[in-house]
């Protein structure tokens, strides 16, 4: 029988990121989908901020951007008139490094991925189905379907269920999936397509309830189409772009030439209740399904992947116990729950029928988010949002301590300055520990023995504006987040820190 650390049940990108993330770290994965290939399209068209910081650690976020186009600006039109432009070009210069909105197709971007990971030696297992698996004291094994039909064992120290909305993984560990379905069928189109004003940016135009998102890939006159189908009836029959309700189409001035591809689908909103039981995790689709309003979906599944693959790569290694595989769920249920119920108020307001809706989504709407985007605190509080920026683990169990304004459980902010800035060492998967001025006596010895990176910037005033404290030191997770901040006694309390989460060793992965 065969023998991995992690088998890693779906190659979407949540699956693909986990096996990248740990076998970067030095975890025996196995990988397999039951398709037969790479997804060929796709509906996740966003790749957000957050992600792409992420994406630093493994020298991965340049050659995503290459692959991408960076959205210039957001039109919104309401009966065939533009109410408002919204432009996104480093609209989050001061937050993130990457202060932009990236487009890039699903299908690229799984594309990237698994050539990065046949690069560390590891193929992704077409045409095998999971079936089952049995758990035991301190393994798993599953029993698999290979491409030839023969049924196979194998055994791993944990299982990982990235499969899908429809999750097999989750279906055998009893968990539920609740939430609910929206009423209105969904399509998702490519087309090629003239006739907009500003062809380069995307545009959502309102027409009484019907809508539709019009996105650019950046090749010339090619567009993903999200929007309504002129029927909401429940049946099965097979729909085609003649059933899309036309009204914000045409109120754009869109001219489609070719529809390449086509698809409908009905929206969920659901979180499942278990992330985690016993030696099985849930990520992705399989734990927490959404509508598609800010692009959220499947980055989220990303963090998901990195969230856990640093916690996996530390309990299997033994730099820290057992427990902590519990933070996962802790924390990135948490952030579920809290994305479901945005989404929700966004994606009632913008099906929602009756005259009222229409009057306030074609007329009020647009008048404010031209307005009120003007400002720049209205500017930074969107982007920090959309580009997932502001999720935090404040209620963490891993998270103690604030100094300044930063607190525990936040993402480490982003400081420019002085053609440098803190982000510049976030490119490797590890602890580390920030000081922003005079670190205390004794806390570069301690960082050398406890295997954690420290670095230490000279204070200057743009550190005050971020929230930091002059003097204070910040204790940086291998995702990025603040596990502890201290103003004082730094050494007293990092070895607090660390021996009550039982962490015998900062370093995580050596680059």
């Amino acid at each position: 029988m065969n023998n991995f650390d992690v088998l890693i049940i779906g190659a979407g990108p949540t699956g693909l990121v986990l096996a990248l993330w740990l076998t970067h770290q030095g975890v025996n994965v196995r990988i397999i989908d039951k398709s037969h290939g790479p997804g060929e399209t796709s509906r996740a068209m966003a790749v957000q901020a957050r992600t792409l910081e992420l994406y630093r650690q493994l020298n991965l976020a340049d050659e995503i951007i290459a692959a991408g186009y960076k959205m210039p600006a957001m039109n919104m039109w309401a009966e065939g008139q533009r109410k408002a432009n919204i432009p996104l070009a480093d609209a989050g210069a001061d937050i993130s490094p990457y202060p932009f909105v990236l487009v890039l197709p699903q299908d690229q971007h799984e594309k990237i991925l698994v050539a990065r990971l046949l690069k560390a030696g590891i193929e992704v297992e077409r045409q095998t189905e999971f079936l089952s698996f049995e758990e035991n004291e301190d393994h798993i094994v599953a029993t698999l379907r290979m491409p030839d039909g023969k049924i196979e064992s194998s055994r791993a120290a944990f299982i990982a269920g990235c499969d899908g909305a429809h999750s097999p993984v989750r279906h055998q560990i009893g968990s539920d999936f609740s939430g609910g379905t929206y009423n209105h069928i969904f399509y998702v189109a490519d087309v090629e397509a003239n006739g907009v004003s500003s062809a380069d940016e995307g545009h959502i135009a309102f027409d009484k309830s019907d809508f539709v998102l019009v996105m650019p890939y950046g090749l010339d006159q090619r567009y993903r189409l999200i929007g309504t189908v002129e029927s909401e009836d429940d049946d099965d029959r097979a729909r085609s772009f003649d059933d899309v309700s036309k009204r914000a189409i045409r109120g754009l001035g869109l001219n489609i030439s070719n529809v390449s591809w086509f698809s409908t689908y009905k929206v969920h909103h659901r979180v499942t209740n278990y992330f985690r039981r016993g030696r099985s995790f849930l990520l992705g689709d399989a734990a927490h399904v959404h509508s598609p309003a800010g692009g959220q979906g499947m980055n989220t599944g990303i963090a998901d992947a990195i969230n856990l693959a640093w916690k996996l790569t530390s309990v299997l290694k033994a730099n820290a116990p057992e427990a902590l595989l519990d933070s996962y769920e802790n924390e990135r249920k948490a952030f579920a729950l809290k994305l479901v119920k945005t989404t929700d108020r966004v994606f009632t307001f913008v099906t929602a029928e009756g005259r009222l809706a229409d009057f306030v989504r074609n007329h009020i709407a647009p008048s404010v988010a031209s307005r009120a985007y003007q400002f720049e605190s209205v500017r930074n509080s969107l982007f920090r949002l959309i580009s997932q920026t502001s999720m935090n683990y404040a209620e963490s169990p891993l998270s103690e301590g604030r100094a300044g304004t930063v607190s525990s459980g936040d993402r480490l902010p982003f400081a420019p300055g002085n053609g440098m800035s803190n982000y510049d060492f976030m490119d490797k998967i590890g602890w580390q520990l920030h000081v922003y001025g005079l670190p205390e006596t004794g806390l570069v010895g301690w960082c050398e023995l406890h295997g954690v990176e420290i670095h230490v910037y000279a204070w200057q005033n743009a550190f005050a504006l971020k929230g930091f404290k002059q003097g204070a030191a910040y204790l940086i997770r291998p995702d990025g987040y603040v596990g502890l901040a201290t103003a004082e006694h730094h050494v007293e309390r990092l070895t607090k820190y660390m021996n009550k989460h039982g962490f015998s060793n900062g370093a995580t992965c050596v680059p």
